[in-house]
């Protein structure tokens, strides 16, 4: 496999997470209480502890974004 074709390869792998990342926070910013409701059946969590991890998930999948496609992707067009 050639540089060019994984620096593809990172590019689009960071562009759909953070599209996915995206489509998250959209779907938490504007339908959280359905959010809220649907996983109250499952887990017993008040809205302050569900809107802590919902926030949390979101900082952690955006820092694996950014540790496993973006930096690659930047490191191989630094590399060639």
């Amino acid at each position: 496999m050639d540089v060019g074709t994984l620096r593809w390869f990172f590019f689009w792998c960071t562009f759909l997470n953070f599209l996915i990342l995206g489509g998250f926070f959209l779907g938490f910013a504007f339908a959280g209480d359905k959010l809220f409701h649907f996983h109250r059946k499952w887990f017993a969590l008040d809205r302050d502890a569900f809107d802590t991890v919902m926030y949390f998930f979101m900082g952690i999948y955006k820092i694996l974004i950014l540790v496993f496609g973006f930096v690659p992707w930047i490191a191989l067009l630094i590399a060639g």
